[in-house]
């Protein structure tokens, strides 16, 4: 009964926020809470939300802080040199735009953290994607899988779960997997390439009318640099562009044309607009709509602090090595980081509450989605429908395909590492498969190693906090994000099994 209720509630979840039929926050308390209800527990859901909570709460507390720190960065100019770095690489072309958005994706998911790679993508990307009337979620989809792929990193987290719920050493499981997680990585930057294709198909090729000379091109990442979603001082009117407001591609259809709501804070006077963007589209190929209030920071703004450039860039990188070598707890990192960075770089009382209220609209979003979806696991977990529902899973494999179990552990992977957390998967299954394949002679290496197959996919989950900072970021459904993704989420997973198999890794 609890094994169909909890495949039943997750299904629902599902096809409620596709469908968009419910926000995310009231499907991630509302329907758990129901089924609480059905499984005849309701009298111990405020049991089971407060030990959710409790078990999110480190995690609501390190995003907040997280989202604050690397806001200030983005305003006081610490990533402006990356965006035009980005810029001038990507230009105007969409295929380059996408394959940056996966290349950037993947180097900043070297630090182990998945909100920190998708706050500074966002930052970076999201004004070009508006800017030459891309799909959002391509951009939400291509980083979140990127991401996903290398966060298998010992530092990431699953490969140390892994080891520790199989007694283990890290390296023994993660240095083997490298060429094969090389391979998922480059499918990632040949899928952005085709989805940057089709993009370009969309909405042509773009291009600055009469741009001669590198000062145009300087002009336009100028006016692009620094932008981000809802942490702005001062704003500029971004040029119109004949592409921008378009429906989105097949698939993530009406994402593209989703509003950006205008940068929080104090408004200047606008700055002249930028040139702007002209395409030759294949005949009908995107409407004429003018872009719909994108709004890019003045890379002249009162915020930027180019004298404490260097302070902010080591205090960045002591920051991510502090978290890395686990010096502290990642939440009391960046709280202490964001404490200093805002009184170094904002002495002034009343500079520090603007800079706090500028960045408090995505801190509440993404706060109030983690706590939502600790309704959503504490119900899950204190039913104890996940231990039915993997019970259930594992106890349908038939016998002869014992000698396999590293195949079906890669298998299993995806479905259960997006429908439960890490800690779940790797402390509570993952146990219990390496079990089964020892009867088998399969090495627990083998297991261990298949079992970070998922992770392309599990970047997506719902019960992931950092995938709500992405979505929120970008300003997209989180439904439209997960019709679009999963797909391709899943295809990564399944190359990166194959991938293991051929080499003898798995």
């Amino acid at each position: 009964m609890l094994t169909f209720l909890g495949f039943a509630m997750i299904a629902t979840f599902l096809v409620l926020i596709m469908m968009k039929k419910m926000s995310p926050i009231a499907a991630l308390v509302l329907i758990p809470a129901l089924f609480c209800v059905f499984a005849g527990k309701g009298a111990h859901l405020g049991d089971y939300v407060i030990e959710g909570v409790g078990k999110l709460a480190p995690t609501a507390a390190m995003l907040m802080f997280a989202i604050v720190y690397f806001g200030l960065m983005i305003d006081v100019g610490l990533f402006d040199p990356i965006v035009r770095g980005i810029l001038r690489f990507c230009k105007a072309d969409p295929v380059r735009v996408v394959v940056g958005t996966a290349v950037l994706a993947a180097i900043v998911s070297l630090d182990g953290d998945g909100s920190t790679t998708f706050m500074i993508t966002v930052s970076a990307m999201y004004p070009l994607y508006k800017r030459l009337g891309l799909s959002l979620v391509v951009m939400t989809g291509v980083a979140a899988t990127a991401n996903g792929v290398m966060n298998t990193l010992p530092w990431g987290g699953p490969t140390a779960r892994a080891a520790t719920a199989l007694k283990l050493d890290a390296a023994d499981i993660f240095v083997p997997m490298i060429p094969a997680l090389a391979v998922g990585l480059l499918f990632v930057f040949a899928l952005a390439y085709v989805l940057g294709l089709r993009e370009r198909r969309r909405v042509g090729v773009l291009a600055l009318p009469g741009q001669k000379t590198p000062e145009d091109v300087d002009d336009v990442e100028g006016d692009l640099v620094g932008a981000t979603a809802g942490s702005a001082d001062q704003s500029v009117p971004a040029a119109s562009a004949a592409s921008a407001g378009s429906a989105g591609s097949a698939g993530s259809a009406g994402s593209a044309g989703s509003a950006a709501s205008a940068a929080s804070g104090t408004v200047a006077a606008p700055s002249p607009a930028a040139p702007s963007l002209s395409a030759s589209a294949p005949a009908g190929g995107r409407d004429d709509a003018p872009e719909d209030g994108f709004q890019g920071l003045d890379p002249h703004r009162p915020t930027l602090r180019p004298r404490l450039y260097w302070f902010n860039a080591g205090l960045t990188v002591a920051l991510l090595a502090a978290m890395i070598m686990e010096l502290l707890p990642i939440p009391v990192l960046f709280l202490l980081g964001a404490a200093l960075a805002l009184t170094v770089n904002f002495p002034h009382m009343p500079d520090q509450k603007a800079r706090i209220a500028a960045h408090a609209d995505n801190v509440l979003n993404v706060a109030g989605m983690v706590f939502a979806a600790a309704v959503f696991t504490g119900v899950l977990t204190g039913t104890g429908m996940v231990k039915h529902m993997a019970d259930w899973l594992v106890g349908a494999i038939p016998e002869g395909m014992g000698p396999h179990m590293a195949l079906v552990t890669g298998l299993l992977s995806l479905p259960l590492t997006y429908f439960m957390s890490n800690d779940g998967f790797y402390f509570g299954v993952l146990p219990v498969l390496a079990e089964a394949g020892a009867a088998h002679g399969v090495s627990p290496l083998e297991i261990a190693r298949a079992s970070l197959v998922g992770q392309a996919l599990h970047m997506s989950s719902p019960l992931v906090p950092a995938v709500y900072v992405l979505v929120g970021m970008a300003k997209v459904e989180f439904g439209d994000h997960t019709r679009f993704t999963v797909k391709w989420a899943a295809l990564t997973s399944l190359v990166v099994l194959a991938a293991g198999m051929l080499f003898g890794i798995i």
